[in-house]
Formats: structure tokens, sequence, C-alpha cells
């Protein structure tokens, strides 16, 4: 048996989850990563490195929660975390071993197996490969009207978990398998309510939206799988974007297919797999992915908007309208919207306040309705990341030797930039340049940074979206912020122009963060209801993360890291300007 080596690595939010790392005899840049199912924990995993049989690295962890990593069994506080653990762990194998993503592949197990696809989709790694064995998109719960159910019971039971209902002899048909489960006492039957809603909630997600993954995908799938619903998996792969993609139902398998009688069959054809992608060159078409906007299902999406809604629909959208447009407008939000467009920066502006106003306590009921909608939440928690990524990139920095010089190109009030200062050392920063196209944008911005003597400020009028807009720049900035601009333009020109003249004007070694609406569970409800800031019907187009990497690649910048939105709407991400 080969030499395992059990450790810690420390996630995000600085829990040390456990983990295996089986290193190969000989040097590789290479890395497979296995992902145990709900209940289970990694040493569940090492029959299935053994018989997978391949000399790179290999890893594997205890998801928090899971295992003999902290935390309550079967609980996590919200469902993301876990992706986001995901994505730490693929960090730090890339960083601690000098392993390039482009050459790490997953197999991952039933709700681990939806982990993985969530990462994929909202993070767009360009990963080898990833396998999905049992994928859990739609847990057979049985019992009628279960997640409404749930639903009720998470609202007065927040912390409730419920136990498993599934026999080891619902999961394999190997005696030996069956004995070895029900005698693991690192196996755990519990599993808090709020995870099954949120994992039902995000496989929903996925499914309406697997289009926005081109890695390479196998899926394994059980015939006779008891646990989840065998044509949700079916309908996730017949949806993938993927140029390499197989699917395989296998005949009498139960839901734990690395543990049936039979798992020779799904072992050889995750091998194959593996093998075939990486003696593949070019697995991600990015001459596709850059002209998004002319061709693809986005672009066929936004037509779509453009176009009359049917019937029914539209008289739905109509009344939304006609409300918003009598009694709603005792919401300071929605009155705002309808004088300024729901999508400018007085908008914005007080979304980020998260003060319910209006007239009457109707108005302000109203207003607080608006505010707690899931896009507001997004937008506010995008706020929160922007200033997150703004302390990693002053740590890079720090460690460089540099000071912040900082470029917003369309910075509106400045709100980034001065949570930022309040926690900022003045020190770390030696220029801070705002910049708008709108001077009462620039006036109030210079009101809110009255106090900030210590650091120097300048603000200009300007265009973000000119190639030549950073020409005249007399500090060359090392950090340039570009924050929900590019979502209010379909076209991938203007942003090819923007991104071009940032990464000209960037210092060498600099940094970029940016923004990206990779999805919208309102988007025909905005299209068909309010209005932009030029009094126009407010029709996105939104950017899947492959596509919003791939403009910011061809600029020259290569991504460091994306902070997810836990609603799967609002990314935030940091690129490094590649050294020439």
């Amino acid at each position: 048996m080969t030499n395992i080596l059990e450790s810690t690595f420390k996630t995000w939010d600085d829990c040390e989850l456990f983990c295996r790392t089986w290193s190969p005899t000989q040097k590789s840049n290479r890395a497979i990563i296995m992902m145990h199912r709900g209940h289970e924990h990694s040493g569940r995993l090492i029959e299935l490195d053994e018989s997978l049989g391949f000399d790179c690295w290999r890893f594997a962890y205890d998801y928090r929660g899971h295992g003999k990593s902290p935390g309550r069994k079967g609980f996590t506080k919200d469902f993301s975390d876990h992706i986001k653990d995901l994505d730490a762990y693929v960090r730090y194998i890339s960083i601690e071993h000098e392993i390039p993503i482009e050459n790490i592949s997953i197999v991952a197990n039933s709700i681990g197996a939806i982990i993985c696809s969530a990462w994929v989709h909202d993070y767009a790694p360009r990963i080898r490969c990833f396998i999905l064995a049992a994928a859990a998109f739609e847990i057979k719960l049985y019992i009628p009207f279960a997640i409404p159910g749930l639903r009720f019971l998470h609202k007065f039971f927040p912390n409730a978990a419920i136990k498993s209902y599934v026999k080891p002899s619902m999961l394999t048909h190997d005696k030996e398998q069956i004995k070895a489960y029900e005698s693991d006492p690192l196996i755990a039957r519990d599993i808090s309510v709020n995870i099954l809603l949120q994992l039902h909630d995000i496989s929903s997600r996925l499914l309406n939206d697997a289009q926005a993954i081109f890695a390479p995908c196998l899926m394994l799938v059980a015939d006779k799988d008891y646990v989840v619903q065998k044509h949700r998996q079916l309908q996730f792969f017949n949806k993938l974007s993927s140029s390499m993609k197989q699917i395989h139902v296998l005949k009498g398998f139960h839901h734990a297919i690395f543990y049936e009688k039979d798992r020779h069959q799904a072992i050889q054809l995750t091998k194959d797999f593996i093998i075939n992608a990486y003696k593949q060159d070019s697995i991600y078409n990015d001459a596709t992915l850059l002209y998004s906007d002319e061709h693809g299902f986005t672009k066929v999406e936004f037509e779509k908007l453009k176009k009359p809604a049917k019937l029914m629909k539209g008289i739905f959208f109509k009344s939304q309208q006609t409300f918003m447009k009598t009694l709603g407008l005792l919401s300071h939000s929605i009155r705002l919207g309808w004088e300024s467009g729901f999508d400018s920066g007085k908008s914005l502006d007080h979304v980020y306040k998260n003060k319910a106003l209006g007239v009457t306590l109707l108005g302000r009921a109203i207003d607080r309705t608006v505010l707690n909608a899931i896009g507001w939440r997004g937008i506010r928690q995008r706020r929160v990341h922007i200033v997150d990524a703004m302390n990693e990139v002053k740590q890079f920095l720090k460690e460089q030797g540099e000071t912040l010089k900082i470029l917003d190109i369309a910075a509106g009030p400045g709100r980034y930039v001065f949570d930022f200062l309040k926690s900022c050392d003045s020190e770390l920063i030696d220029h801070i340049l705002l910049r708008d196209n709108e001077q009462q944008n620039l006036d109030a911005a210079k009101v809110l940074f009255k106090d900030q003597s210590q650091v120097v400020i300048n603000y200009e009028l300007a265009d973000a979206l000119n190639l030549n807009a950073l020409e005249d720049i007399e500090v060359v900035p090392n950090l340039v912020i570009v924050s929900g601009l590019y979502e209010l333009f379909p076209s991938n020109k203007p942003i090819k122009n923007s991104l071009n003249g940032i990464a000209s004007g960037l210092a060498k070694g600099g940094y970029l963060i940016y923004t990206s609406q990779i999805w919208h569970p309102e988007m025909e409800m905005i299209a068909r209801v309010l209005t932009n800031r030029d009094g126009e019907p407010w029709i996105m187009r939104r950017r899947t993360q492959i596509e919003m990497d791939s403009l910011v690649s061809e600029a020259g910048l290569k991504k460091v890291k994306t902070i997810a939105c836990p609603f799967g709407i609002f990314n935030v991400s940091i690129a490094k300007k590649v050294e020439d």
C-alpha cells in the first residue's frame, strides 16, 4: 500500500480541515482530487485510489462536519462553505505542490459531485476534467411535499437535523462493503435540514444553467439508484457545453458506484477518461468564449428577453409593473428606480446603505421588501467581496515591497475604496485616483472622502471604456478596480477595449479586480418590469465566469482568484498582469 500523509490544510475561514495526500513515486505535475459522499470521509477513498492506480499526486479531504474535520456532524452553516473549501483546497494544492490548475482532475461522489459541479460552474477553474459518480442533483425523499415541509421546519428550528433513511444495502450489492459501512465509526447518519434545502436550491440552479460549464466531464449514473434521481443527471449532462463529455448508465448498480460489486467497470471508465483528457492539447475553446455576445446560449437568452412575453407571463409582469408605478411609489427604492434607472449609481447607493425609506409605514415596508430581494442582497455581498479582494491585493503588493497605487475606473461615489480605507493603514497607500463619467458621482465621492487627508486622492471625469483612457495617467496604478461596469453592456467589444487599456496602463506585476454577473434568478422579471439608466427596459446579457475570464486573459492578465457570491449571482475576481 502507498504511504499516505495525513495532515490538515487551512481553508478560507482559517478552519483546519483534515486531508490525505498520496505522493507519486517519480516527479509529477499532475494531480487527482477525490471527493467522498455525504456522511462519509476521505478514508473511504483509499481503495478507490489503489484501484485507479495513477502515479501522480492524489489528494482527498474530509468536508467540514465530516470524518476527522471539525464541526458538528452533518452540519454546515451554509452549503457555499463546502464550495469555498474545495476552491481553497485546490489553490492550496496548486501552490504547495506547484501543480497547474490545468493539470488537476477531480473524481466526486454523490453530494461531493454537487460541490464539485457548483465550483466548476461558479469559479470556472480550467481543470483538466471532472468525474461525477451518482451526482445528487435531486435526492429521493419519498415523503410527499418533503421540501416545503423541510422549509417549514427550518423556519422554526434553523439548526434541525434529520437522520438518513439510507441503509447500506441500498448503496451496494457488495456484502463486504456493506459491513465496512456499518462498522465505520466516522460515518455519521445525520444531515442538517439547511444543507438539504440548500443542496436542493443549488442543484436546481445548476440544472438550469449547466450550459455555463465547459470543462471536460464524465458522468457515471447508477441504474438502480434508491438515493438520487437518475433523470436529473441526464438533464445536467445534456445541457453541458463541454466539448469533451461522456455519460454511462451502469446497469444494476446501486448509488455507491465505486463500492459496488462490479465497480471495476466504473473505475475503468474513470481511468480511460482521465488518461484521454491529459492527451488533449486544447480542451477550452477561447475563440468561442470571446464571442459569446454574438453566439452561444447567453446571446439566445438575451435575444429572447427582447421579444414580448407570452400572454399569461405578460399579464403577470404588467400587473407587477403597474403596482410598482402606483402603490410602489411609496417606496424610496422604487421611486428612485423610475427616476434615475434601477441600475443607476443612485439606486445602487441606496441599496448599499440598506436603510428602508419611504412615504408612510407601508412605503418603508415595501422598501424593506425590495432591499431584501436576492439580487440586491447579492450586490451588497459583492461590495464586501471587493473590499476582501482589495485587502488580498494589498498583502500581495506588500510582499512585493510595494505600496498601493489605486485606480477605480468607474468609481461612482467611491464607496468600495472608502470601505477599504477605513480598515487599511494609510502608510500602505501611495495614491488613489477615482474616475467616473458623471460629475455628480465624483462630487459625492469628494464629500465622502473629505476627512481622508492622510491619503492623496484625485478625481477625474473620464470614459472607462476608452482604450486610451489610461495613457495620460501620471501615477501608474498597480491596482485597478472595475466593478459593476461591464455588466451594463451586452457587447464584448467595449469590454475588450477597456481591458486592453487597463492592461497597457497597469504596472508590471500589478493587479486588476473585476466583477461579473454569472446568473440571476430574476432576469426575466427585470427585463419585463424595470428600466435602466436610459429609461429603456433593463435587459441584461450575463457573462459566465469562464467568458469573463477569457476576456481578461486575452488582454494579458492572468486570473489569480475568484470570490463567489453565496447566491451564485455576482462574482469578484483578481487577475495579475503577466510579465513579458
